[in-house]
């Protein structure tokens, strides 16, 4: 959604030179709509709005980001992702998006209503104020421009009817319809928070939508209603599904995966009860896997200021005590402690499974053949341990 800026002009704070001398001027204001691109970060677009005053041409954008500043990763998934509105020479604008379609729109203001956006826009630009807490659905490179517009022309604003009755995780899925994996991560990691009913204006954290948005919205000025969007240019022609990857191919994608590995274990599973003996390995894989996951989620939940990260219910299976199987399954006075927590972890995870559509959670299909295959596991180990119980007590009776 945020594309970040290669050239150091992108990084750097820039505001007219003569903010005064630009009031006599007529002030053009445009939101500028960046369609998808390949990587994850661009997969929704990207919005900046752009003005024009005399011989000044300036782009402010709010997805101004740094891979390189220090535990970038860890305090992104913690939720402390920090970035920055830098304005910047027109000329630039199109840096990036060279292979994407490009659109803008001239916003039909007044001279008074450009010249607060501009103010607005030089405020926020400042290098005391350029830095803000970005929040991926509620505060972002289209919300701030939306914001911003909003405030100038307060309740002169009327936006159309809402098209869809959608939520952001189901919006989201628009989007990365192509990226399977993207998406399964992310139905992994974001709980319930992002599967409500949005409102027209909270769809708009998505760029495409805040273009359809303002060019069907109307201001209302003199006692009568005009468009908002005075004049619709594309700057970068190309295709209107933006420049991304082909969808992932079925083989690859997370649900074979995920049924793959159902197949193997319920076969293994079977194995070990048949030969009443544990393959351990399979298990330490497994629950490992899981606990490390779990690790994740549990850092999301307990730990990350994300508010959309909890509740999570995929907490209930993923979760780090998955980790006590994949090493005690290798300890031998630990068996019976193994046995209780399979018990447990088969009764929570066939619960979860029967009550998950009374939840208010969507959850990613992929998600379904991997707890049963822990269950599998589960059940296989119950099975083999009170097998091995029994023969333990007949060898001792004879």
């Amino acid at each position: 959604m945020a594309g970040a800026l290669v050239l150091a002009a992108s990084t750097a704070w820039a505001a007219p030179r003569d903010s005064a001398a630009a009031a006599h001027d007529s002030v053009v204001v445009s939101l500028v709509t960046c369609y998808p691109g390949p990587d994850i970060y661009e997969l929704y677009g990207h919005t900046m709005l752009r003005v024009r005053y005399g011989s000044i041409d300036m782009v402010y954008n709010y997805g101004i980001f740094d891979f390189d500043t220090p535990n970038f990763m860890y305090r992104f998934v913690k939720g402390e992702t920090d970035y920055k509105v830098a304005g910047y020479d027109g000329a630039y604008m199109l840096i990036g998006y060279r292979s994407r379609k490009v659109v803008e729109q001239k916003l039909n203001l007044t001279a008074g209503q450009a010249m607060q956006v501009l103010l607005a826009l030089v405020e926020n630009a400042r290098p005391e104020n350029a830095t803000y807490r970005y929040n991926y659905v509620y505060d972002n490179c289209a919300t701030r421009p939306r914001d911003i517009i909003e405030n100038v022309l307060g309740d002169r604003l009327h936006y159309s009817a809402m098209h869809d009755t959608l939520t952001f995780r189901q919006e989201m899925r628009r989007y990365n319809a192509n990226y399977a994996w993207q998406q399964f991560g992310i139905d992994l990691v974001l709980g319930s928070g992002i599967d409500y009913t949005l409102s027209y204006r909270e769809q708009m954290f998505v760029p495409m939508v805040l273009m359809q948005a303002f060019a069907e919205a109307q201001v209302e000025r003199d006692g009568r209603l005009e468009p908002l969007v005075s004049a619709t240019h594309v700057l970068n022609d190309g295709s209107d599904m933006g420049d991304i990857l082909p969808p992932t191919p079925a083989w690859q994608s997370p649900m074979a995966v995920a049924m793959s590995v159902l197949v193997v274990v319920l076969i293994l599973s079977w194995l070990d009860v048949q030969r009443r003996k544990v393959s351990r390995w399979a298990d330490s894989l497994l629950f490992g896997m899981a606990g490390v996951a779990g690790l994740l989620v549990f850092f999301l939940i307990f730990v990350s200021t994300h508010e959309a990260t909890s509740p999570n219910y995929n907490g209930f299976w993923l979760n780090p005590f998955a980790l006590l199987p994949a090493v005690a399954i290798w300890i031998k006075k630990a068996k019976k402690v193994l046995y209780f927590y399979h018990f447990a972890n088969f009764a929570v995870v066939f619960v979860l499974l029967a009550c998950w559509p009374l939840l208010p959670q969507t959850a990613n299909a992929a998600a379904f053949p991997l707890m049963l295959s822990l269950m599998a596991r589960s059940a296989s180990y119950i099975l083999v341990y009170r097998e091995q119980c029994k023969t333990s007590h007949l060898n001792i009776s004879k």
